[in-house]
């Protein structure tokens, strides 16, 4: 099987000869090393989007300077009700993706709410389903693909459009105008759902990163939960397998995700870095595919360790099925070598389906 095959028998359930060890995107560069792995076994989870964003009633302007070693973006977008800035910053690094930090959100005091609101309700979403059917066939069956679908709303304002100070005072002094916010969101984001019904994708991700620590099980229930409702319902209908990037700490809502319609969690991080195993997720999420990311301290353990731990995560996944071992973060430069090498022969070794408990 191609590792396009593969993971699509994964997601649908399926059992395959091996558990699949997956990068989520191409975190490693092209070299020796990448492709001898590529070759033992080692697929490649990527994404395209199905849709383009255009807003016919602002303008935006860009303005790209580097400072101090380090590269920055302001961004400038003038509406009829107001202009709203933001800025962020990205170091240069010798990976394949990098990490951009927000240093100014869109919304900075009250006298925003107008503009940004304005700003949410003149987005126009357009099908782009060629770009991806594109991506599949240049990439053959050396990747598969999945597309993406925007989260909770909320979350978006918490960290996307205010910040979590911001949110924070926002939401004790002028919590209806926030909500304002969000059923602006939910009303413009409907489209979107109904173009990735549609679309060729078969996966897809639809938000994600929840802390509990900052986002409480009180709002995850109100506003998280509710969306996966009204997306799966949507999404299902058009015959995908929909799933959400959990990579924190999933206990405090395990039982409202193993309730949930997802198919799938992407980036479940297992213990020692959070607070659950691979075993109580298999436990209470019973029938969902676990797509993990590989304890990220674990890969500055020696190889006997990884290898180890590798081991006890195939035990614990067994009869295997609905399972891929996967790297959804990056790993140091020195470090991922021998530590994927060790994951990949391992779980050729013991990962064959269908595990023995």
């Amino acid at each position: 099987m191609t590792c396009a095959e593969k993971l699509e028998a994964v997601f649908e359930g399926k059992l395959v000869d091996t558990v699949p060890f997956a990068l989520k995107g191409w975190r490693i560069p092209q070299c020796e090393m990448e492709r001898l792995l590529r070759n033992e076994g080692l697929c490649i989870l990527d994404a395209r989007s199905v849709y383009t964003v255009a807003s016919p009633n602002t303008e935006t302007e860009t303005l790209t300077f580097n400072k101090d070693g380090a590269r920055y973006q302001k961004t400038t977008i003038k509406t009829p009700k107001g202009m709203l800035t933001s800025l962020t910053k990205s170091l240069p690094a010798e990976k394949t993706e990098n990490t951009t930090w927000q240093m100014e959100p869109l919304f900075k005091s009250p006298e925003d709410y107008a503009a940004l609101e304005f700003i949410i309700r003149d987005r126009q979403y357009t099908p782009d389903y060629a770009s991806f059917l594109r991506a599949q066939e240049q990439i053959g069956g050396d990747a598969f693909f999945k597309t993406t679908a925007p989260g909770a709303p909320l979350h978006t304002i918490m960290y996307h459009l205010m910040g979590l100070t911001t949110f924070s005072v926002e939401w004790a002094e002028r919590r209806n105008r926030v909500l304002a916010l969000h059923e602006a969101i939910v009303e413009n984001e409907r489209a979107v759902f109904s173009i990735i019904a549609q679309s060729p994708a078969r996966v897809v991700q639809c938000g994600g990163n929840y802390a509990p620590e900052v986002l409480g099980k009180e709002r995850f229930v109100s506003y998280v939960v509710p969306h996966w409702e009204e997306v799966t319902s949507i999404l299902h209908a058009g015959g995908k397998l929909v799933g959400c990037h959990l990579d924190a700490n999933n206990k405090l809502w395990a039982r409202e995700i193993g309730e949930s319609a997802l198919d799938w969690v992407e980036a479940f991080t297992p213990a020692p870095d959070t607070d659950m195993t691979v075993a109580e997720a298999r436990r209470l999420w019973p029938g969902k595919v676990l797509f993990i990311n590989f304890p990220s301290s674990v890969h500055l353990e020696p190889a006997s360790v990884i290898e180890a731990t590798t081991k006890q995560m195939l035990k614990e996944a067994a009869p295997g099925d609905r399972f891929i071992i996967g790297i959804t973060e990056n790993v140091p430069d020195n470090r991922w070598r021998e530590s994927f090498d060790t994951i990949l022969k391992t779980i050729n070794r013991f990962g064959r389906l269908p595990i023995a408990c």
